[in-house]
């Protein structure tokens, strides 16, 4: 039976160094004419459709579908020079040489589980040269609700490898306590990071399956997909 691999990005794959953040503040200012330091907003490991109604509500802005709209659209162009121009982030610790060798795996399927809008996770992940390990994922764009993407990650991952994949043969990877919660509502397996804002010790408060400081230690990794 195959494993199911879902990553998440920012902090997990990748650090931007703010540059969503930076995108999604000047998108406001663009669209808007104001201004919200988004530091004030507890948005990690939430979805960018999530963040924009906090965004809305925050700042006295009406949350209709057209103002979302609106605003994700200014952030999506803007997202992209804030990469380029913006302090340059990286591909985190461990992260290439998994993904080259689970890509090899047969027993193995590797998608994607995030908060970023589809398009927006294209642009971050082809920015950093990873994009192209993903064929399929969940995205900010079928729910603003963290905890309602792994079906449909899991659907799309069915589609695309004719295959069912079990709940217990699939890892959720992230580095916030809503990634973790988000595999456990679905009874997936849940590998947490501590490369983004939370520590490990606050990581392993929410009790995933196993918890990493990086993931520089490969055969560690896999000695945890390969325990099922």
């Amino acid at each position: 039976m195959k494993k199911l691999i879902l990553w998440d990005i920012d902090g997990t794959l990748i650090v931007s160094h703010g540059a969503g953040v930076r995108a999604m503040e000047r998108a406001l200012t663009r669209r808007f004419g104001v201004t919200c330091d988004l530091r004030k907003i507890d948005w990690a490991g939430r979805t960018d459709s999530w963040i924009t109604g906090e965004v809305l509500r925050h700042t006295g802005i009406p949350d209709t579908p057209q103002n979302s709209h609106d605003y994700l659209e200014a952030y999506l162009e803007l997202l992209p020079q804030e990469l380029r121009d913006g302090p340059q982030g990286q591909v985190l610790p461990g992260v290439l040489p998994l993904l080259d060798l689970l890509q090899r795996r047969p027993d193995v399927a590797q998608g994607l589980l995030t908060g970023n809008l589809k398009r927006g996770a294209e642009l971050k992940l082809t920015h950093y040269k990873v994009w192209h390990y993903f064929e399929f994922g969940a995205f900010a764009d079928d729910s603003p609700l963290r905890n309602d993407l792994g079906p449909h990650a899991l659907r799309r991952a069915r589609e695309k490898h004719a295959v069912e994949f079990a709940p217990e043969r699939t890892f959720i990877i992230g580095d916030t306590p809503h990634d973790i919660e988000c595999g456990q509502v679905i009874g997936a397996k849940t590998i947490a990071v501590a490369t983004g804002r939370f520590s490990v010790a606050e990581l392993l408060a929410h009790r995933p399956t196993a918890t990493f400081a990086d993931f520089s230690d490969t055969a560690a990794f896999l000695r945890v997909i390969d325990g099922v």
